[in-house]
């Protein structure tokens, strides 16, 4: 009965941790990393279509990435959607493919990648909690209809909030070792 509503619950919030590493992923920590370039996406023959389908992207030093397009007429639409991108990155191209330095970053930019991951820690923390009421939601709806006892009401809501401090503690875990990441000289 509310079993099935706690492994609902966690397979939402699965799925929250999942897009939150994602976006952790795009936040740059100084080194050259293909997935820095995972959010870009371009126009490619009418479809919005992701960079790494258009291109192998690889990064053959620290501080550089390289894109090969498979189709050369794409680097002027590739550099400009790097441009337009938060990444703040000066893509360089030689008629066939793309460099993209990766410059160090100032103590100020740190602080900035910091908040931002913050930010983005936050969101996630919001939508585990709002999963975390929906569920209580449903429980309580449960127990109106008379399928549910007050006591098991009382344990499900006990399960859905350890349910939802395991995942909170997750996103803290996975925020402070990006935060470390991006701190480190």
């Amino acid at each position: 009965m509310y079993l099935d509503i706690h492994k609902e619950a966690e397979d939402k919030m699965k799925r929250t941790i999942e897009i939150y590493k994602e976006e952790l992923k795009g936040i740059r920590a100084g080194r050259a990393n293909p997935a820095l370039l995972d959010q870009i996406t371009l126009d490619y023959y009418g479809t919005i279509t992701p960079l790494k389908q258009l291109a192998s992207i690889t990064a053959p030093e620290p501080r550089l990435l390289v894109i090969q397009p498979w189709d050369v007429n794409l680097i002027p639409a590739i550099e400009k959607a790097i441009l337009k991108s938060d990444l703040g990155l000066n893509p360089s191209n030689d008629g066939k493919l793309i460099r993209l330095p990766i410059p160090l970053l100032t103590e100020e930019r740190r602080k900035e990648l910091v908040k931002l991951v913050k930010k983005s820690c936050e969101n996630a923390k919001v939508s585990i909690r709002n999963i975390r009421r929906e569920t209580i939601d449903e429980i309580k709806k449960m127990e109106k209809n008379k399928e549910l006892s007050e006591d098991d009401r009382k344990a499900a809501e006990n399960e859905t909030q350890k349910i939802t401090d395991n995942y909170v503690k997750l996103i803290d875990e996975l925020t402070s070792k990006k935060e470390e990441e991006l701190l480190e000289l």
